[in-house]
C-alpha cells in the first residue's frame, strides 16, 4: 500500500534502460524516440503511395469510362474507327496508335492511325500489309506486349519515312466468334506498357467491339433503306404515264434509261468500281454488257468498253441456270470480256435480272483488289433491289404490248376505212369522171377530165401504200423491201427539202426476196441522193411496182434534168446492178420537166 500511495503522491517510476530513454529538448519537454519516428515516416509514405495509386486508377478508370463514351458516340464506321484508336492513345498514354481491319484473306483492307501526323504518313505510303508483329497478332488473336520492339525476333523493322518506335502493346478486338481487326499502340510516354494498361486496351477493344458492331448494323440498316428508296423510283419512274408506245419509244424507254438507272444504282448504293447489266445476244449464246458504269478512272481514258462474255461463263452460272446471286471474293479464273482491262478485279457480287423478253440477264458489280468484300446482307440486299427491277421491266414490258395491241386495233381499223369506203368512194367518182369523158367530144374539156380520172388513180395508189404500212405492225428486227425504202426516203427527205411521193404496187413481199434488198436500196438513195444535187426538183415520186415476174422500181422528179456535161458514175452503178440480175435500166426525160428512172431485174 505505501508504494501504491507513494506512487500516488508523485513518486517517480523505476528507471528504463538508457536506450529507451526519453530525450529532453530545449525546453524541457520530451521528443519521440528515432526508432518509432521512423516507422511511422515509412507507415505514411506508404499510406499517401497507396492514396496516389489508388487516385491513378481513379483517373484511370474515369479515363476508360470516356473512352467507353466516345466510341460509342457516333454510328458511322469510319467515325467510330478513328474515335477507338485516338481514345486507346489517350487512355494508356501511347505516343500513336492504329487500327487495323482485317480483310476475309486475312490481310489488312483498313489502317486508321492516330498520333501520327498526316504528311508523315503520307511519306510512308501505302497500308501495312500485315507482316512480322502485325501479321503475328493476325495470325495469334492474343494480346502482345512487348518493351523493345527491337528485342523482338518477329519485329520486321520499319519503312522509311517511319518515325522510331520501342515499346509496343496489341490487342484484337472480336465480334462474337470474329475477329474484326487489331488495336495497335507503341511509344509509351512511361517508357513501356504494364499489365494495367494491357487490361484497361482489352476492356476498351470489347467496348469498341460492340461500338463497331452497332455501327455496321446501323450501315446494314441505312443502306437497306437506301436500296428501297432505288427500287421505288425505278418502278415509279419505268411505270409512269408515257407516250402511245412504238418500237422506237420502247427501245428507249425500256432498254437503256432503265438499264442505265439500274446500274448506277447498284454501283453507288454498292460502293463498287465497275457496274455491268448483261442481257444475252440474240443467239443466246453469249452475254453482252448492255450498260457499264464505273467510279472514277475504273473504266480507262476511254470511256465505258464494249463487254462480251460465253453465255455459260462460270461466273454467270448460278445467277443464270439457278436464278439465285452470288458472290465471288476473289475471281480466280478468267475475267477477261468481264471487266475492263484496266481494272484489278477483286470482290464481285453477280445478280440475276430476269429481262422481260428473253427472261436471262444479269448484272455484275466488282471492287479493285484490296477493297472490303461484300458481305451476306450486301448480296441480299442487291438481289432484292434487281428482283424489283425485273418486275417493274415486266410490267413496263406488259403495259407496252397493251398499248402496242390497241394501236394495231386502231390502225387496222383505219385502214379498213380506207379500203371499205373512201377507196369504193374514189373509185366509183373515177368511173363516173371516165364514163362522162367518153360521151363528151374532143377538146380541152375532156383532157381535164380524163387528168382528173388519172390524178384520182394515183391517190387510190398512195391510200394503197398508205393502207399497207397500216397494216404493218411495228418491227424490232428484220424488215421488208416496203419498210426498207421507206427508211430510205425517211433519211433523205432532210437533203431534199421535201417529202418523196412512195407508191407501192402488186405483191412485192411475195415475190421478191430478201436478197435483193442490196441492190434496191442503193440504186434508190443514189437516185434521190442525184435529185438532190443536181436536178433542183420541187417534187419526186418513188413507184415499187411488183407485176410479170419483175421488180420495177421507177423514180421521177419535176427538176432541170441530168445535165449534158454531169458525171455518170452513179448512173453506172445503177446500170450494173441491173445488168448483174439480167436486168435493164434506162434514164429519160419526163415531159413537161423532170426526168424518169427506171430500174427493173427479175423476181424468179
Amino acid at each position: 500500500m505505501a508504494d501504491v500511495a507513494g506512487r500516488d503522491r508523485g513518486a517517480l517510476p523505476p528507471p528504463r534502460p538508457d536506450h529507451v530513454a526519453d530525450e529532453q529538448d530545449a525546453h524541457g519537454g520530451f521528443a519521440f524516440v528515432e526508432v518509432p519516428r521512423l516507422e511511422l515516416d515509412e507507415l505514411l509514405g506508404q499510406l499517401v503511395e497507396r492514396a496516389q495509386e489508388v487516385m491513378a486508377s481513379q483517373g484511370r478508370l474515369r479515363g476508360l469510362l470516356r473512352a467507353h463514351q466516345q466510341v460509342g458516340a457516333d454510328l458511322e464506321l469510319s467515325v467510330v474507327l478513328r474515335r477507338i484508336a485516338e481514345a486507346a492513345r489517350e487512355l494508356v498514354g501511347a505516343r500513336y496508335a492504329a487500327l487495323g481491319v482485317i480483310g476475309s484473306d486475312g490481310h489488312l483492307i483498313q489502317f486508321i492511325h492516330a498520333g501520327m501526323p498526316d504528311d508523315t504518313a503520307a511519306v510512308i505510303g501505302n497500308l501495312p500489309q500485315g507482316k512480322g508483329l502485325l501479321g503475328a497478332l493476325i495470325d495469334t488473336p492474343e494480346p502482345i506486349r512487348i518493351p523493345h520492339l527491337s528485342h523482338d525476333n518477329r519485329s520486321s523493322g520499319f519503312p522509311a519515312g517511319h518515325p522510331p518506335m520501342d515499346s509496343f502493346l496489341g490487342v484484337p478486338i472480336r465480334i462474337r466468334d470474329e475477329v474484326f481487326g487489331n488495336l495497335y499502340l507503341a511509344e509509351s510516354t512511361r517508357g513501356e506498357f504494364n499489365a494495367e494498361d494491357e487490361q484497361l486496351t482489352l476492356a476498351l477493344a470489347a467496348s469498341a467491339a460492340v461500338a463497331i458492331d452497332n455501327a455496321r448494323l446501323y450501315a446494314v440498316a441505312r443502306a437497306r433503306g437506301q436500296w428501297l428508296r432505288a427500287a421505288a423510283t425505278l418502278t415509279e419512274t419505268v411505270l409512269a404515264p408515257v407516250e402511245p408506245v412504238t418500237a422506237g419509244t420502247y427501245e428507249r424507254g425500256l432498254e437503256k434509261d432503265p438499264l442505265t438507272m439500274i446500274a448506277k444504282c447498284c454501283q453507288k448504293i454498292a460502293d463498287a468500281d465497275v457496274t455491268s447489266v448483261w442481257l444475252p445476244t440474240p443467239d443466246g449464246q453469249r452475254f453482252r454488257a448492255a450498260i457499264t458504269v464505273g467510279s472514277e478512272g475504273a473504266l480507262g481514258v476511254e470511256g465505258p468498253p464494249v463487254l462480251e462474255a460465253a453465255g455459260d461463263h462460270p461466273v454467270f452460272r448460278e445467277a443464270v441456270d439457278a436464278g439465285t446471286p452470288s458472290r465471288v471474293k476473289s475471281p480466280d479464273g478468267d475475267v477477261n470480256g468481264l471487266v475492263p482491262q484496266s481494272l484489278d478485279v477483286g470482290p464481285m457480287m453477280v445478280l440475276p435480272l430476269r429481262d422481260p423478253r428473253s427472261g436471262r440477264g444479269v448484272v455484275t458489280v466488282v471492287r479493285r483488289r484490296g477493297r472490303p468484300v461484300f458481305t451476306a446482307e450486301d448480296v441480299d440486299m442487291a438481289a432484292g433491289f434487281t428482283n424489283q427491277a425485273a418486275v417493274a421491266l415486266g410490267l413496263a414490258q406488259a403495259r407496252a404490248d397493251q398499248e402496242r395491241l390497241v394501236l394495231l386495233d386502231e390502225r387496222d381499223r383505219i385502214a379498213a376505212d380506207l379500203h371499205d369506203h373512201i377507196i369504193q368512194q374514189l373509185f366509183v367518182t373515177g368511173l363516173s369522171l371516165h364514163s362522162a369523158a367518153a360521151g363528151m367530144p374532143a377538146g380541152r374539156a375532156t383532157e381535164r377530165v380524163l387528168d382528173a380520172v388519172r390524178d384520182l388513180d394515183s391517190v387510190i395508189g398512195q391510200i394503197r401504200t398508205t393502207i399497207f404500212a397500216l397494216n404493218q405492225p411495228p418491227t424490232e428486227g428484220a424488215q421488208g423491201l416496203r419498210a426498207q425504202v421507206s427508211n430510205v426516203l425517211s433519211e433523205l427527205t432532210a437533203v431534199l427539202g421535201f417529202e418523196p411521193m412512195l407508191r407501192f404496187t402488186g405483191p412485192i413481199e411475195t415475190i421478191a426476196g430478201p436478197e435483193l434488198a442490196p441492190d434496191l436500196l442503193a440504186v434508190t438513195r443514189e437516185a434521190l441522193t442525184n435529185i438532190a444535187r443536181h436536178a433542183h426538183a420541187t417534187t419526186a415520186q418513188v413507184e415499187l411496182t411488183a407485176a410479170g415476174g419483175e421488180l420495177i422500181l421507177q423514180v421521177s422528179d419535176d427538176g432541170v434534168g441530168m445535165p449534158v456535161d454531169g458525171r455518170r458514175s452513179g448512173l453506172r452503178n445503177m446500170r450494173r446492178r441491173a445488168e448483174q440480175r439480167g436486168g435493164r435500166f434506162t434514164l429519160e426525160p419526163r415531159d413537161p420537166r423532170g426526168t424518169v428512172l427506171t430500174w427493173v431485174v427479175p423476181t424468179g
